[in-house]
């Protein structure tokens, strides 16, 4: 079995499996994982020819309640390897409820209708863990994962728990979260990061504006075509079907101090704060403490589990229940991806 560790620490032992009659062939097994690495559930298929997509399609009630209770599902050796594949996966399962991803904050590349690459990233590099679309008005219930291509080394997909980074920051930071919640502050066309046409998918400002309108987000058109947005988002949210509170933003993620000390240090050079291509603080506008950041930061770390890709892995999540990232790799990498099952809570208001 391929193994499964804590980001920065030993090799979990190998994972007891059993065999588990979920279908009248009883054609797959599921293994949990020891050492308190509860995320994913692994699945692999104990007949040749197994058919993810058949399966999924029988059995569709019961991939739900077994994402409900264990949050990620990670199936081995699916047989689903190309985007084509993926593509009529996520659509027999998903159809309507695919989401289109606008309001980028990262470049990707659409490879059929809704369906992805992972984030364009140098492959030196990691990303940090986050949840998808935190900043958004509604994001993903769903977020699915396919490994066309392994990595020749690195490249996993760091995933954590929510609702234990939620317990592992200490109260008062989480209730000043709750209280103040969230800003995010980007600015566009300043010659780093995302451009607005980019970003939002269209040349047309109109088009900008009336989704910033529907949105909640403030704009500001600044001199020579560069646009400044400013939007106040939870912190905290509550699943909806579990009811299990989650740490559920991009608080410490777009924050300036969580860059690469070398682009941190390009920034301040070239940028005033107000003028950074993104930034965070508290939702009254007031800034966040570096001890709480590092606080943030760390409760990510600690909850972080990660294994290796393999061609042909399919990973679905619970996006409120466990967030992402990316590990750094070499070698060819392809991992694509979509989101599904749009949902949204009612806005906060800073105080």
């Amino acid at each position: 079995m391929d193994s499964v560790k804590k980001l920065r620490k030993p090799l979990l032992p190998a994972a007891k499996r059993q065999t588990v009659n979920l279908t009248p062939e009883a054609s797959i097994k599921t293994g949990r994982f020891l050492d308190g690495a509860h995320l994913p559930i692994e699945i692999q298929p104990t007949v040749d020819g197994f058919d993810l997509f058949d399966w999924c399609q029988q059995n569709k009630p019961l991939l739900e309640s077994m994402l409900l209770e264990n949050k990620a599902v990670l199936f081995r050796r699916s047989g689903i390897d190309t985007v084509h594949r993926f593509n009529r996966f996520v659509t027999a399962l998903y159809g309507e409820s695919l989401m289109e991803y606008k309001d980028r904050s990262t470049p990707r590349q659409e490879l059929a209708p809704n369906i992805y690459t992972s984030t364009i990233y140098p492959a030196e590099h990691r990303i940090a863990l986050h949840n998808e679309g935190t900043y958004w008005i509604e994001w993903p219930l769903k977020l699915l994962f396919c490994c066309i291509t392994e990595p020749t080394q690195g490249g996993e997909t760091p995933i954590a728990d929510s609702s234990r980074i939620y317990n592992r920051i200490p109260a008062p930071i989480r209730e000043k979260f709750a209280r103040k919640n969230v800003l995010y502050v980007r600015n566009y066309n300043d010659g780093f990061g995302l451009t607005w046409q980019n970003t939002f998918q269209t040349q047309d400002r109109r088009v900008v504006e009336e989704y910033c309108r529907q949105n909640y987000i403030e704009f500001d058109w600044k001199s020579g075509d560069r646009l400044r947005t400013r939007q106040i988002r939870r912190a905290i949210a509550q699943h909806p079907k579990t009811g299990e509170q989650v740490w559920f933003n991009h608080a410490a993620f777009f924050h300036v101090s969580s860059l690469e000390p070398a682009v941190r240090d390009e920034l301040a050079r070239e940028f005033t704060e107000e003028d950074l291509p993104y930034n965070t603080y508290y939702g009254d506008g007031s800034p966040i403490e570096s001890d709480v950041l590092d606080v943030l930061r760390a409760a990510y770390e600690e909850e972080a589990i990660q294994f290796p890709w393999r061609k042909g892995d399919v990973m679905i999540l619970e996006n409120m229940s466990v967030c992402h990232g990316r590990a750094s790799y070499s070698g060819p990498r392809k991992i694509v991806t979509a989101m599904a099952e749009p949902y949204g809570m009612a806005l906060p208001h800073a105080r």
